[in-house]
């Protein structure tokens, strides 16, 4: 064998691979990763699936929840089907239309405060829970800074940190050996 098949059987010998293992440590291994990113993904749409697993207690609550959901799409398929019936039948969709431009404007208004109240209560309600909640963390700013500033006085690198205050028995028990009955024993023992 000469010297070219001894560096591959070096690299390459003994049902391992010197090169794909060196480079497995700088380049991530691709099937791998996939299976992570499964995994993650995996995890992302059970915790989504959760958040809409709610138990309903009857076909009445079911029902409601249907019909809560019916007005957005109803209006978007509604006013796409007018545009599909325009081009379709235009002397129909006419005939239509000058029924519509008969309704008295009260009419037009209160069908602006109907959807208005509809879109409007709840996007009011989603502001009012957002205001709600930055109020409740505001209300709490005060308390979280005396809290760091209490925790930023401990550091040990603060000044004054090990300062033991006022009290001189303090400060002189500080600086005065604990009694250690052990080392005490210990000691003694030595000296006998």
């Amino acid at each position: 064998m000469g010297l070219i098949g001894q560096v591959f059987g070096v690299l390459f010998g003994s049902g391992r691979n010197v090169v794909r293992e060196t480079a497995g440590i700088f380049v991530e291994n691709a099937e791998a990763g996939a299976v992570r990113a499964s995994v993650v993904q995996g995890q992302a749409m059970t915790q989504f699936g959760a958040e809409f697993d709610v138990p309903r207690q009857g076909w009445f609550d079911r029902f409601m929840d249907g019909l809560n959901r019916l007005p957005r799409p109803a209006l978007a398929l509604g006013t796409l089907g007018l545009f599909v019936v325009a081009m379709v039948d235009p002397l129909w969709f006419a005939a239509r239309m000058q029924g519509i431009a008969l309704v008295p404007d009260p009419l037009w208004w209160l069908l602006g405060v109907i959807v208005s109240f509809y879109f409007g209560a709840r996007h009011q309600l989603k502001s009012q829970d957002f205001q709600r909640d930055i109020a409740a963390t505001m209300a709490r700013a005060p308390q979280a800074m005396a809290n760091i500033a209490a925790l930023e006085k401990m550091r040990a690198d603060s000044p004054g940190a090990a300062d033991p205050g006022a009290d001189a028995q303090l400060t002189v028990a500080a600086v005065r050996p604990e009694e250690n009955p052990a080392l005490e024993d210990w000691k003694q023992l030595r000296a006998a």
